[in-house]
């Protein structure tokens, strides 16, 4: 309720170390009564799965890095790299399709790869959790084998539908818009 309060303060150092991600600070008590968020509450907005979290401000030892912690384990963006720090929020996502791109981040082609991902991203946003997995992690060498994939096989898509455990991997040189797009609507259907 106050904007110069010590957890305003603190609210406002966290956006500092993530501005990546859009922070808006409210006393209005319209807003809150419109978003239906209590005061002294820190609220992430997902628009990835259209999901919010919440963070009550009203303990003492919440402090910015509390804050910052809280927003990189819940952040979801439109294509979301898997790490220890990321697997809360995207276990917790109410998306229950799951795209994995398994590539090689290091590869000269990651970034043309990445741009392509992001744009059939773009078209299932609501309905696919799009993730990428860096295969060179140590972490995520459970993930590559879960899939029982080898790194040779690798880039690859692997899709899961999280309550059945049902499951389809494809191999491939190349992304591109379209097989990804095809890939997730044979799933689909």
């Amino acid at each position: 309720q106050e904007p110069e309060s010590s957890e305003a303060s603190e609210f406002r150092l966290a956006a500092g170390r993530i501005p990546e991600v859009p922070f808006g600070l409210s006393t209005s008590s319209a807003v809150l009564s419109h978003y239906g968020v209590a005061a002294n509450t820190v609220t992430l907005f997902r628009r990835v799965d259209n999901d919010r979290m919440d963070l009550d401000m009203n303990s003492k030892d919440t402090d910015a890095e509390k804050i910052t912690r809280f927003v990189r384990m819940n952040e979801l963006r439109l294509v979301t790299e898997y790490n220890p720090m990321t697997a809360i929020g995207v276990m917790q996502s109410s998306l229950q399709l799951h795209l994995l791109l398994i590539t090689d981040k290091m590869s000269p082609k990651h970034p043309e790869r990445m741009l392509r991902y992001q744009a059939a991203a773009e078209q299932f946003k609501g309905k696919i959790l799009f993730i990428l997995v860096d295969s060179n992690l140590k972490s995520n060498e459970h993930t590559v084998s879960y899939f029982k994939l080898k790194k040779s096989q690798l880039p690859a898509l692997a899709i899961f539908h999280m309550p059945d455990d049902e499951q389809d991997v494809l191999t491939l040189d190349e992304i591109s818009v379209e097989r990804v797009q095809d890939f997730c609507n044979r799933f689909l259907q």
